[in-house]
C-alpha cells in the first residue's frame, strides 16, 4: 500500500490524538486544557488552527473519542460508517495547497475550519484510505495487557502486535523469559 507523506502525517496525528485519551479514570488526559491542545497542534504542525478555546478543546475531545471507536471497530463496514460520519460532520472540502514550503498536497477541511473539523477531515480521510484498500485491520490497539495504545501496523506482513516493540513488546518478552526460567528451575 502506497502511503503519501501527508497521509502518513495524518495517520501519525490521529494515532497521537487517540493516545492522548486517558486509559482509565486515574490516568491524566493528554489534552487536559487549551494549552495542551495548543501544544498538540504545534507539535503536529496543524495549519490554519487559529486561536484555540475551550470550545475547541471540547470539540477535539469528541472527535478523539470517535476516532478511538474507529480503532476499535470490529470490521471494515463498522469503521466505514464511523469515518463517513466524522468526515461528513467536518464539512469536507478537498483542495490542493502548497503552504509553508510544503509540496502540493490535499487538505480535506474547508478554509477557516475549526481544529476539530480539520482533524476529522484530514485524519478521517487518511483512515478512509486504509478501509478502501482493504487494510482496516492495520488500525490496531497494543496487545500488551497494561497498554492498549492505538497504532497503525505498517509492517510488511501485518504482524505488529505492540505499539512499541522496545517497551511493550520487550517487557512482555522479558516477562515470558523469566517465567520460563522460573518454571524450569522448579
Amino acid at each position: 500500500m502506497l502511503i503519501t507523506h501527508d497521509t502518513r502525517c495524518a495517520l501519525d496525528t490521529v494515532v497521537d490524538l487517540v493516545n492522548t485519551a486517558p486509559e482509565d479514570d486515574t490516568a491524566p488526559d493528554g489534552l487536559a486544557d487549551v494549552a495542551a491542545l495548543a501544544g498538540f497542534v504545534r507539535n503536529h504542525q496543524i495549519s490554519d488552527a487559529g486561536v484555540l478555546s475551550e470550545f475547541d478543546l471540547s470539540a477535539v475531545r469528541k472527535v478523539r473519542a470517535r476516532f478511538a471507536s474507529v480503532f476499535a471497530a470490529p470490521d471494515a463496514r463498522s469503521a466505514a460508517v464511523l469515518i463517513n460520519e466524522l468526515v461528513a460532520a467536518a464539512g469536507t472540502t478537498p483542495r490542493l495547497t502548497d503552504h509553508d514550503g510544503h509540496d502540493w498536497h490535499v487538505h480535506y477541511f474547508a478554509p477557516g475550519a475549526s481544529v476539530a473539523d480539520h482533524l476529522a477531515a484530514d485524519c478521517g480521510m487518511a483512515l478512509a484510505f486504509f478501509v478502501v484498500a482493504g487494510e482496516q485491520e492495520r488500525l490496531r490497539r497494543c496487545e500488551a495487557p497494561d497498554c492498549r495504545r492505538a497504532f497503525v501496523d505498517l509492517s510488511r506482513n501485518r504482524s505488529r502486535r505492540y505499539c512499541d516493540s522496545r517497551t511493550c513488546g520487550n517487557r512482555l518478552h522479558v516477562a515470558a523469559y523469566r517465567a520460563r526460567r522460573k518454571e524450569a528451575a522448579g
